[in-house]
């Protein structure tokens, strides 16, 4: 075929494209969607602080800071019921939800994760979780919902791109949730896809956009931590970068392995029925919450953003803070109750870095944030997410490098130890239950067999 005739046929698929009013109608739901996964993330953060604030304000001072030890199982229980019984698929961070979504086939099975139910659900019962205590994140849940508003707007707008919606969806989440536009696009190549497609490139990017726009017209332009100035030299603070790295990748690796083989075993276990194996495993967690959060004076209840903002801003934290926050991370992530694991997790980084900043006489500024980057980067093995996220929500492109080799130091030690990724890991877990749904409708959707 000539030249001429096909840039000739080029052009008018190109002007019945743009003139289809189906593509419009398509183009349009998009960004409204996305639009309002803005607006939905930065007022799910402004409720999440308030809750956080309202809890600290009721149980705080005085006597009233003994009773978390009977509000907080009590919280941990209610939520956990209200997930099982009427927002199935809420549970926990909702990223692993979301990436069960794009290896499922059918539009059944993803979206038992992924509606507009389980946004109302995802969101109440994690404010549910911080008026609780719980130790807990808003930005996972954010993932979930994005992905879940995005897939409706699809199916509204007649888009069949299920998969790249989802990877969009999620993307914006991340960048509405830290006000982090480049870093919701690295996740959405490395964490959520794990593979670079130019298919979904301009979904994506459209997505992260406009969500960011929506965002930034109700918080405003901000850095999540702040803005440090603190610089690395060399090789004097190399040493810092070594430890928080190899520290922080082996914490992470303990914290995935420990979450994957809990819950794991969790639903596997014989012992009571489920109902009753489930409120005694969010009471339990709950109480182990409680427990390490009056004993720290509160410190470890909710997200941790304060504590790691102190340490960026140079307050060392005490040496025991991120053990213990580590286990109200855990207890919380196992427990059943919905909430995400990325503020705790940068949390219990800061507080490690802070703590090996002090023993070796070193920043406890940069300490925090090299301790984030190792730590992080150790639990969900995500070295290029984690390094753009931490640049991003502390303004600090001085030590550009060295995060990148604490982010690197802590993912390669982490996959040593868990070779498999958390997120992916416990997505294997929600496919599996997809799965086993639909046998179970398919049995009983079976006719009965006449008797002979």
């Amino acid at each position: 075929m000539r030249p001429g005739l096909i840039r000739h046929q080029m052009m008018r698929r190109s002007r019945a494209l743009v003139a289809s009013p189906r593509l419009w109608r398509a183009r349009l739901v998009f960004w409204a969607g996305a639009i309002a996964i803005g607006l939905i993330s930065a007022g799910f953060a402004v409720l999440a602080d308030e809750a956080h604030g309202l809890f600290l304000t009721a149980f705080g001072d005085g006597w009233r800071r003994w009773l978390p030890l009977l509000v907080t199982p009590l919280g941990f229980i209610a939520c956990a019921w209200a997930a099982d019984r009427f927002f199935p698929g809420s549970q926990g961070s909702g990223i692993p939800q979301a990436i069960a979504a794009r290896h499922l086939r059918e539009d059944e099975d993803r979206g038992g994760y992924l509606t507009l139910r389980i946004v109302v659900g995802k969101i109440s019962l994690t404010l549910a979780g911080l008026l609780a205590g719980a130790s807990i994140g808003r930005e996972g849940p954010t993932v979930q919902v994005g992905a879940a508003i995005m897939l409706a707007s699809g199916r509204l707008g007649g888009m069949a791109h299920a998969r790249g919606l989802i990877l969009a969806g999620s993307a914006a989440g991340i960048a509405a949730a830290f006000n982090t536009p480049l870093a919701g696009i690295v996740f959405a190549i490395e964490e959520m896809s794990r593979a670079y497609q130019a298919r979904t490139n301009g979904l994506v990017l459209s997505a992260v956009i406009l969500a960011g726009v929506a965002s930034l017209s109700i918080l405003g332009s901000y850095t999540y931590f702040g803005v440090t100035h603190v610089s690395a030299s060399f090789p004097g603070d190399w040493g810092l970068v070594a430890a928080t790295g190899i520290a922080g990748g082996l914490l992470g690796a303990l914290f995935s392995l420990a979450t994957v083989g809990l819950v794991t075993r969790l639903r596997r276990a014989k012992i009571f029925t489920r109902e009753r194996r489930l409120l005694l495993v969010a009471g339990s967690a709950g109480l182990i919450v409680a427990i390490l959060g009056v004993a720290t004076g509160g410190a470890t209840f909710g997200t941790g953003y304060d504590q790691a903002r102190g340490a960026i801003e140079g307050d060392g934290l005490p040496g025991a803070f991120f053990l213990a926050k580590f286990i109200a991370t855990l207890a919380s992530t196992v427990s059943g109750i919905p909430g995400g694991l990325f503020a705790p997790s940068l949390s219990v980084g800061a507080g490690l870095g802070s703590s090996i900043s002090l023993i070796l006489g070193a920043s406890v500024t940069l300490g925090a944030i090299l301790g984030m980057a190792g730590y992080f980067a150790g639990v969900v093995q995500a070295p290029l997410t984690t390094v753009v996220i931490v640049v991003e929500m502390t303004g600090n492109h001085e030590n550009v490098v060295p995060i990148m080799a604490a982010a690197m130091l802590g993912y390669g030690v982490s996959r040593l130890i868990s070779p498999e990724p958390l997120y992916h890991a416990l997505s294997r877990l929600w496919i599996a239950d997809a799965i086993r749904r639909r046998r179970s409708e398919a049995v009983a959707a079976t006719p009965e067999s006449p008797s002979s």
